[in-house]
């Protein structure tokens, strides 16, 4: 079969994914095989693509965290041939290879049915990027945060996490403020829902103040380092945020006074081993509380040839929303 393979580098070389013959012998082990029809592209997968980071740990490797598809065969009474599954995480594309090919080898443990009244397609567009927007907003709704307590901020918002992020809370009743690099994403962001556009620079351009003036009653942010370190000057009392992306960075140059003076938390949010039961209810409420016309109005469509100049762009900052990948469909 035809897929997207990164092998194991030359000295001195990049690692970057070729299209290239891969037998299915080479699938590594697992109970399910699984016919591959839609996938998408993540910051996880730009950086797997073009090896402009070290993502993948084992050679040679398919990239591709977001596989949906149909189950061919399996050896696991937990699923069976003809089940349509989606597949999220769990090293996909790193150490276990991915989507960006006709067939996958999985374990059954891993994957999710697909939820009653999302098509194949429309779980692509959400994939990865719009299920860890839904376990931020799980964990602010655990911390007892409610649309009544003040707005709330969505960094990166252009970009696939944001994007959802942003779509869901606005639909939950929340007052979205939405902040991004790109200006001219305005009229796409008020579409999703968002009420006030925060241009990115009010963050991230020097060191972070220990307080300032209390504005959000949550956020969710991808970015990180001086992004989240300034935005958490300015959560109230009680406040949190949802961190799960570090675009701009891992290092967080922070104060501890919004914790300890205003009672702030940090949400960390993890979707690759999220449990299984958490992988559920988040699926279970993009089901429901996704607005479908604004899913298609964040999506655009993609052949798997494409993949490699889409893994540039969404590294460069220039993938807007969601794009889905047509493997097999």
């Amino acid at each position: 079969m035809k897929a997207l393979v990164v092998d194991k580098p030359e000295a001195g070389q990049t690692a970057r994914a070729v299209f290239r013959d891969f037998a299915e012998a080479e699938l590594p082990e697992g109970d399910v095989l699984v016919r591959v029809t839609h996938s998408t592209v993540n910051y996880k997968d730009g950086l797997a693509v073009t090896g402009k980071a070290p993502v993948v740990r084992r050679f040679p490797m398919v990239p591709g965290i977001d596989l949906i598809g149909v189950v061919e065969q399996s050896s696991s009474p937990a699923v069976q041939a003809g089940d349509q599954v989606v597949l999220n995480g769990w090293g996909l594309g790193e150490t276990h290879c991915g989507a960006y090919a006709p067939r996958a080898r999985v374990k059954a443990d891993w994957l999710v049915p697909l939820p009653a009244g999302l098509s194949p397609a429309e779980a692509a567009a959400i994939g990865t990027a719009g299920y860890t927007a839904m376990l931020c907003v799980m964990a602010l709704e655990r911390h007892g945060l409610t649309p009544d307590r003040g707005p709330v901020l969505v960094t990166g918002a252009a970009g696939g996490v944001g994007s959802v992020a942003t779509a869901l809370l606005s639909q939950l009743g929340w007052y979205v403020a939405a902040s991004t690099g790109r200006p001219e994403e305005q009229p796409y962001l008020e579409s999703l829902g968002a009420k006030e556009i925060v241009p990115r620079d009010r963050y991230g351009n020097g060191p972070a103040r220990p307080l300032g003036k209390e504005v959000w009653a949550a956020a969710v942010d991808s970015v990180g380092s001086k992004t989240l370190a300034g935005l958490l000057t300015e959560v109230k009392y009680g406040g949190a945020v949802a961190a799960c992306g570090l675009a701009q960075g891992m290092d967080l140059p922070a104060s501890v006074a919004p914790f300890i003076l205003r009672g702030v938390a940090l949400l960390g949010v993890d979707s690759v081993m999220a449990p299984r039961a958490l992988r559920l209810e988040a699926w279970s409420r993009l089901a429901r509380d996704l607005d479908r016309a604004k899913l298609k109005a964040m999506t655009t469509t993609a052949k798997l040839e494409n993949v490699p100049r889409l893994a540039e762009e969404i590294l460069a900052g220039r993938l807007r929303g969601r794009v889905v990948v047509e493997i097999g469909a």
